[in-house]
């Protein structure tokens, strides 16, 4: 994407264009800018009193979690731990602010922190299975039938 012009020289243009030094196709040529460009800020000078640019717009919406938001998520954790996603984005929405237990993750990855790991039950008597051979685990394939057409082929 190509850098944008220079505040400088939109300035420079426009005042040229105030103190009536050419027209809009002169202006452009002079400056060594597009007759588009001259007619695009004259346009907007004309609109908004501005010489500078407009400063850019952010894409998308604004997100529902706001500092404060945050800070309330931060004190949470702090108070209780162990509290799960889903009680997270419940308390959330009881203060009006809907959001789905992946976000309230994402968010609280963002922030650096961390649920606790429940290690309050015990573990399981049943062991995993260890890693095996793949070929213990499913049944052969079939053979080929290429390879099978191949060779009656040959017989024939």
């Amino acid at each position: 994407m190509p850098k944008p012009l220079s505040d400088d020289l939109r300035c420079r243009i426009l005042q040229a264009y105030l103190r009536q030094e050419g027209s809009q196709m002169e202006l452009s040529r002079r400056f060594g800018v597009s007759f588009e460009y001259v007619r695009k800020i004259r346009r907007h000078w004309r609109l908004s009193g501005q010489m500078e640019r407009q400063p850019q717009s952010r894409h998308g919406r604004l997100s529902r979690i706001t500092a404060p938001v945050r800070e309330q998520l931060r004190d949470w954790v702090r108070e209780q731990p162990d509290r799960t996603l889903a009680e997270l984005g419940e308390q959330l929405h009881a203060q009006g602010i809907a959001v789905s237990r992946s976000r309230v993750s994402q968010i609280l990855h963002q922030m650096g922190l961390r649920l606790k790991n429940s290690r309050s039950t015990p573990l399981s008597e049943t062991r995993k299975p260890t890693a095996s051979p793949g070929r213990d685990c499913w049944p052969p394939s079939p053979p080929s039938r290429r390879r099978s057409l191949s060779s009656s082929m040959r017989a024939a």
